[in-house]
């Protein structure tokens, strides 16, 4: 199960995310005010103050919840807060893995067999272009870098 990523990196993950969201609109929160409060200058020392607090403390929110969905997302090792690269190795191999599937998922859409599963590998040919050396496809009449006659 090396390949499955904890329960406690998920909620760590999703925590992150939500702490994020929370001070991404406490940051906001500073713009709303200022567009309902237009031009009403009466508690000026007040709202400035509120507006400095909620915009200080709505950064923070999106930094450390940032940090904590990083940290979530690939481990305490795979995120380098703990410098061991063979944790890391282990806590990153799901995302290791799934983009070894991706490339996979890519051949198979290009109909192309690397020889694995029982069928027999394809052989590609080339050939190189006289002026410019570009490598073409067997079949080309025409280079595919300069345009020469093949």
């Amino acid at each position: 199960m090396a390949n499955k990523i904890s329960g406690g990196r998920k909620t760590a993950y999703y925590l992150g995310g939500i702490i994020s969201l929370i001070g991404l609109l406490t940051f906001l929160s500073i713009f709303i005010s200022t567009a309902m409060n237009f031009g009403d200058f009466d508690n000026f020392d007040s709202d400035a103050s509120s507006f400095i607090l909620r915009g200080v403390l709505g950064m923070l929110m999106i930094i450390i919840g940032s940090v904590i969905r990083g940290i979530g997302a690939r481990g305490l090792a795979g995120s380098g807060v703990i410098l061991d690269p063979e944790k890391a190795r282990e806590e990153l191999k799901p995302y290791s893995r799934m983009a070894g599937g991706m490339v996979k998922d890519v051949l198979e859409e290009a109909d192309i067999n690397l020889g694995r599963g029982g069928g027999e590998p394809q052989k590609v040919v080339v050939v190189k272009c006289r002026a410019c050396g570009f490598l073409n496809e067997e079949d080309s009449k025409f280079c595919q870098d300069c345009g020469d006659r093949m």
